[in-house]
């Protein structure tokens, strides 16, 4: 199924679903950000997805990354809130999401780097790099937040 990203777009269609998700900046020991390449949309982003009603949200992080890379993952931190109601998500299927989105720090404790079918290629990624990978700007914001190594976090 695929999807289309907008954000402040006035011809974006009117949400029929909220998503609560999470996601996580997951840095190696050389401090390179996981990204992967999403089959829906073919851009770059970090691993995430929507929570399940038995999971908690550090839970979800923890399960999507481990689902969409192979990882193991510990949450560390939070890097923030996303709640921008000018950024939609609209899906082949009918679903036209507003997604509430969390998003945690991480770091590999285990597994096997694997591609999954939501994704076509993965990789850990130099922060200078991700300027120039395709990717939606609600990714580049968390990533941005990420690298600042706020005292707190973002709540937006």
């Amino acid at each position: 199924m695929a999807r289309t990203e907008y954000y402040d777009d006035p011809n974006a269609p009117r949400p029929n679903s909220l998503v609560v998700a999470a996601s996580a900046v997951v840095t190696d020991e050389r401090g390179r950000i996981l990204l992967q390449r999403r089959r829906d949309n073919d851009l770059w982003a970090l691993p995430g997805g929507g929570m399940d009603m038995d999971d908690s949200l550090p839970g979800t992080a923890v399960r999507e990354v481990k689902e969409e890379t192979g990882l193991d993952v510990e949450i560390t931190g939070l890097v923030g809130t996303y709640t921008d109601p000018r950024h939609i998500i609209a899906y082949t299927d009918g679903e036209v999401r507003r997604q509430f989105n969390v998003c945690f720090r991480g770091r590999v404790i285990g597994g096997t780097l694997t591609i999954s079918d939501e994704s076509t290629e993965l990789r850990f990624v130099d922060p200078d790099e991700v300027s120039e990978l395709p990717m939606h700007p609600t990714q580049r914001l968390r990533i941005q937040h990420f690298l600042e190594d706020r005292p707190t976090p973002y709540l937006g």
